[in-house]
């Protein structure tokens, strides 16, 4: 997230860790993500829940990367009744103390995937591989100061966007510990890792953006960067993200991304240089230890179909003699078959 331009601020508040008014936008959503990964036990996942109360239902997605490679995986649009709580189809997010701490519990179900490509066709991924009882248990504390909010006017009045062109009006990050128990059937997992979360609300179309490489990833509790390149839809791309480091951010002012693809379009690789407003520069290597695809499709009034891809791979980084985890999460709309971030050189 750039500094706002002048005329604008940057507003967080505490309460914003609670569901806010939802107005009358149709497409309004209002989402908490959370990450983890475990470096000794090779074991991870992330969490997501997006209430989008004016349409009665929530989107919530479970997905719990196990150490040989398999992915347990859920998704649901549960009906939700108004915005009062993040908690539905059995995954809730509880504040303990805003900025500090938070819970994610599930009780549910979750697909296990031997070959998670196949997630690529959902309905045949559902039909030909089981489901278990599957329980997350995690305690979410913040170790970084918080990234990002609401942009506002400087008066604090908000500032008027399209809702068919919003991908959401606010956000913000911040890097975590996170300890607890994740069992898929029968087999139980003590994690004890690092992660990312995030919250953003308002109206929301999951094609509202070209494409975007979003990696979040920890190399410990005080090392940890997220880097974000996003299409401008013009052919060119915004650059950014942050370094958490010795207690702060340090805010990226140019990344870069090359990526290594397989016979799917999916990355495998990456390398990334990085340079920073307070003139720190850094190389990030990535290999993808394991990946899922996953897609959202939506039809407009004129009656065309808009399919966006997401695919969600744990990867390992490497920055000089560290290693880390985290994950590469890249969007595309896919346009001809094609993705458009590869089409676009990305």
């Amino acid at each position: 997230m750039a500094k706002p331009p002048t005329g604008f601020k940057t507003r967080l508040e505490p309460q914003d860790e609670y569901p806010h008014d939802p107005g009358d936008a149709g497409n309004y959503n209002e989402s908490m993500y959370f990450n983890v990964f475990d470096p000794g036990k090779k074991t991870g996942g992330w969490f997501r829940i997006g209430n989008r109360p004016n349409e009665n239902y929530a989107e919530i997605s479970v997905c719990i990367y196990l150490p040989d490679g398999r992915v347990a995986f859920m998704f649901g649009r549960p009906a939700i009744s108004g915005n009062t709580a993040m908690d539905a189809g059995g995954l809730k997010v509880d504040v303990v103390e805003p900025f500090k701490r938070l819970k994610v519990t599930y009780s549910g179900k979750a697909l296990l995937l031997e070959r998670p490509f196949e997630m690529a066709d959902p309905k045949q991924a559902f039909r030909d591989n089981p489901t278990l009882p599957c329980t997350v248990d995690l305690d979410y504390e913040g170790v970084s100061p918080m990234y990002g909010g609401e942009t506002v006017k400087e008066d604090g009045s908000p500032i008027e966007i399209d809702p068919e062109k919003s991908f959401a009006k606010a956000h913000y990050e911040q890097h975590c510990a996170a300890r607890g128990v994740i069992t898929v059937g029968e087999e139980r997992f003590e994690i004890d890792g690092h992660g990312l979360r995030d919250k953003s609300w308002g109206p929301r179309h999951w094609q509202a953006i070209d494409w975007y490489r979003w990696c979040p990833m920890n190399f410990g509790r005080d090392f940890g960067m997220m880097l974000s390149v996003i299409g401008d839809g013009k052919g060119g791309a915004r650059q950014g993200g942050m370094v958490f480091r010795d207690g702060v951010y340090d805010l990226i002012s140019e990344c870069v991304i090359d990526s290594d693809w397989d016979e799917h379009g999916y990355q495998t690789a990456l390398r990334a240089k990085v340079k920073t407003e307070g003139g720190k520069a850094y190389e990030v290597t990535g290999q993808v230890v394991s990946l899922i695809p996953l897609r959202n499709r939506r039809t407009t009034p004129d009656g065309q179909t808009l399919q966006t891809r997401i695919t969600e791979g744990m990867t390992e980084y490497r920055c000089g003699d560290l290693v880390g985890y985290g994950l590469s999460e890249y969007l595309d709309q896919i346009v001809d078959g094609q993705p458009t971030g590869r089409t676009a050189g990305y």
